[in-house]
C-alpha cells in the first residue's frame, strides 16, 4: 500500500457534508465541505433530500481529490462516518428513495412512542438495545414511512425496498448498488438491533412492524465494505471503515481506554464515555451503546445526547439575525460581563439526556427590559456548559469512572468563550485536539486498520495531540449559583 498511502474520509453530517484526505500518518492533507439544507415541512418535522446528500458527497470527494497530486490514485482506502438515526428507504432496483430522509431531530413519531411506553414496552427495548423509546431513533421513522407511502409496506415485505441510515445509503451508491450493509454502531441506533447478540432482533422487528427483508447486513467497524464503482473516481477504491459520527469521534479523540470521555459540539452535543467490553445498563436514563466492534469484539460506551448545541447559534444567526457569521457570537458574548440572569434552554426538538422529554420546546428565561442580544447570545453559549454538566454527572454515575479531563471537538469548539465556560462549569480541564475533525479522523483510522496501515486503535492514542487546554478558573460559589439557575429554568420548562 506504500504507493497509495492516503485515506479518504467521508463525514456526512446534519448540516454539512465534508471529505478529508489524511496521510498514512493521519495528518490532514486536504478538506472540502458543503453546507446541507434541512426542510421543515410541518411543525416538529425535519427532513433532507437523499439525492442531495449523495450528490454533495460525490462532489466533496471529487473536489478534495482534485486538491492533491495523483488524485484518486493516491487513495488506499475510504472511511465513512455519518449523522446517525436519520432514515432512508429506497427502491432496490432504481435506487430512488420512496420518501425524503427523516432526520434524527424529527419529532413526528412522538405519540407513537408514547403509546409504546404506556403499553409497557420500554424495559424490554432498553434491555435489548441500551436505548430508550424516543422519536430520536430510527424504528419509528421506518414504520412511519411504511405506513404513509402508498404500497411501501407490501414492497418492503417482498424485498423490493431497502432501509438504511446515511452510511448505508452512501455505501449503496458508492458501490453502484452492489452492497447493502451497515456497521454495528449505526445498526445499534435503530431500536431494532440487539447489542448483546449483535443481531437484528425478531421480537423488536415484530414490535415495530418492520419486515427484516429491508434490513442491511451488519459488519464490524473496520471491515471490507466493497469497492467504489469505477465510474465515480476513475478506479475502484476499497471502503474499509464505517462508524456513526459520535463513535468515530470517540476513536478520533483517542478515547480507547475505559473511563475516557469525549464530547462533540456540532448540530447537537454528544458525550461518550468508553466503559470497556462489559455491558452496563444506565440508571440515569442515558444510553448504553456499542462504542465500536472490531474483530467481532464489542466495546461499549455510555452516551448522553443533547439535541441542540451549535444549532442554537445557527438559529440566532439565521432566524433572529443577531450576527451574520457564527464566529461573531463569541465577540458578542464577551461584550457583556455576564448573561444578566438570562437562561437559554435550547429544546427546539425536545430535551435529550438526562431528561428525555420529547414534547417540550425551547425557552429563553429571565428576559428584562435591559436584556440585549449579547445577553441572549451569551446564554445560548453558556447553555452548552450547563447541558454538558447535566450529562457528565449522569455519565460518571453510570460508567463507574471519574473523568479527569474531557476531550472536545466539533465546529463549536472554535468558540473559545464556550470552551472556557465548559471547563468552568465542569470544574475540570477541557482539551481541544490539533485535529478537531475527530469524526473524520476516526473513520480514517478504522479504514486504515482494514488495509493494514495501522495495527489497531492504539495508533490514535499514540498520535493524538492537544492544541489547547482550558483550565477551570470560575470560583465555586459562582459556578454553583449559575448552575442552580439553570436547573430552575429547566424545571420551569418541564
Amino acid at each position: 500500500m506504500s504507493n497509495k498511502p492516503a485515506i479518504l474520509a467521508i463525514d456526512q453530517g446534519t448540516s454539512s457534508t465534508r471529505a478529508i484526505l489524511f496521510s498514512a500518518t493521519l495528518d490532514k492533507l486536504a478538506v472540502y465541505q458543503k453546507e446541507l439544507t434541512l426542510q421543515y415541512p410541518q411543525k416538529g418535522w425535519v427532513e433532507q433530500k437523499p439525492e442531495a446528500i449523495w450528490q454533495d458527497t460525490l462532489e466533496v470527494c471529487r473536489k478534495v481529490l482534485d486538491k492533491v497530486p495523483n488524485g484518486a490514485s493516491s487513495v488506499a482506502v475510504i472511511g465513512i462516518t455519518n449523522q446517525r438515526e436519520t432514515s432512508i428507504i429506497w427502491d432496490r432496483t432504481t435506487g430512488k428513495p420512496v420518501y425524503p430522509a427523516i432526520v434524527w431531530q424529527d419529532r413526528r413519531t412522538t405519540s407513537f412512542y408514547e403509546k409504546l411506553k404506556q403499553w409497557g414496552h420500554e424495559p424490554l427495548v432498553t434491555a435489548k438495545t441500551g436505548l430508550l423509546l424516543d422519536p430520536y431513533f430510527s424504528a419509528g421513522k421506518i414504520a412511519w414511512i411504511l405506513d404513509h407511502v402508498d404500497g411501501a409496506r407490501n414492497w418492503a415485505r417482498s424485498g423490493e425496498l431497502a432501509f438504511g441510515t446515511i452510511d448505508c445509503y452512501l455505501l449503496w451508491y458508492l458501490t453502484g448498488g452492489k452492497v447493502h450493509a451497515t456497521d454495528a454502531t449505526n445498526a445499534a441506533r435503530t431500536l431494532l438491533f440487539n447489542i448483546h447478540t449483535q443481531q437484528w432482533d425478531e421480537e423488536l422487528l415484530t414490535l415495530f412492524g418492520i419486515p427484516d427483508a429491508i434490513l442491511p447486513q451488519v459488519k464490524d467497524n473496520a471491515a471490507d465494505f466493497g469497492v467504489t464503482d469505477r465510474v465515480l473516481f476513475g478506479r475502484e477504491i476499497l471502503i474499509g471503515g464505517m462508524a456513526g459520527d459520535q463513535h468515530a469521534a470517540l476513536i478520533g479523540q483517542g478515547c480507547i481506554a475505559p473511563g475516557m470521555v469525549k464530547s462533540t459540539y456540532g448540530t447537537g452535543c454528544f458525550a461518550l464515555m468508553n466503559i470497556g467490553q462489559e455491558f452496563r445498563a444506565s440508571k440515569h436514563r442515558l444510553l448504553t451503546t456499542p462504542a465500536y466492534r472490531l474483530a467481532g469484539k464489542t466495546t461499549y460506551a455510555i452516551e448522553g445526547s443533547i439535541f441542540v448545541a451549535g444549532a442554537a447559534i445557527q438559529w440566532l444567526r439565521d432566524n433572529l439575525e443577531f450576527f451574520s457569521d457564527s464566529a461573531m457570537s463569541e465577540t458578542l458574548a464577551l461584550s457583556v460581563p455576564d448573561s444578566n440572569d438570562v437562561y437559554f434552554v435550547p429544546a427546539f426538538t425536545g430535551l435529550g439526556a438526562p431528561y428525555w422529554q420529547s414534547d417540550v420546546r425551547g425557552m429563553i428565561y429571565g428576559l428584562t427590559r435591559e436584556t440585549t442580544k449579547a445577553h441572549i447570545t451569551r446564554a445560548a453559549l453558556e447553555a452548552q456548559g450547563f447541558q454538558t454538566r447535566d450529562l457528565i454527572t449522569a455519565i460518571e454515575g453510570d460508567g463507574g469512572y471519574q473523568a479527569s479531563v474531557i476531550r472536545i471537538d466539533g465546529g463549536l469548539v472554535a468558540n473559545q468563550f464556550m470552551c472556557q465556560f465548559l471547563a468552568d462549569m465542569l470544574g475540570r480541564p477541557v482539551e481541544v485536539p490539533v485535529i478537531t475533525e475527530a469524526t473524520a479522523l476516526g473513520a480514517a483510522c478504522l479504514a486504515g486498520i482494514t488495509v493494514g496501515l495501522f495495527p489497531g486503535l492504539e495508533v490514535m492514542q499514540k498520535n493524538w495531540r492537544c492544541e489547547r487546554i482550558f483550565q477551570p478558573v470560575m470560583p465555586e460559589d459562582v459556578r454553583a449559583r449559575l448552575y442552580t439557575g439553570w436547573r430552575a429554568a429547566v424545571e420551569k420548562l418541564l
